[in-house]
């Protein structure tokens, strides 16, 4: 399982974590590193999909401490995180696809 951060301001994948199974510990350890990457208090929005993880109250929490707007659409409605199914098209069919 991948779990990237991206910033849609330039397309760069700012942090990422990897592990065998999903688990919250992969989008926290993923999440630490993308804060500490970006500063004390950055001005920014996460956009995600619904996932249970990101419901997480230790989730949302991290990211209120640190001022971060956490966007999230409702069901059936892929907008916020159309930038990352995207990039999850491109590496899938550059990566898997082709073997």
């Amino acid at each position: 399982y991948l779990s990237p951060v991206m910033d849609l301001y330039n397309g760069e994948i700012i942090a990422y974590e990897t592990a065998s199974r999903p688990q919250y510990s992969l989008v926290g350890n993923m999440l630490d590193k993308a804060l500490n990457t970006l500063g004390e208090k950055p001005k920014l929005v996460l956009h995600t999909d619904q996932g249970w993880q990101y419901q997480q109250a230790q989730y949302r929490h991290k990211l209120r401490s640190r001022g971060v707007k956490q966007s999230m659409s409702r069901k059936g409605n892929c907008l916020d995180n159309a930038a990352m199914e995207s990039f999850f098209g491109t590496l899938k069919s550059e990566f898997f696809y082709l073997k």
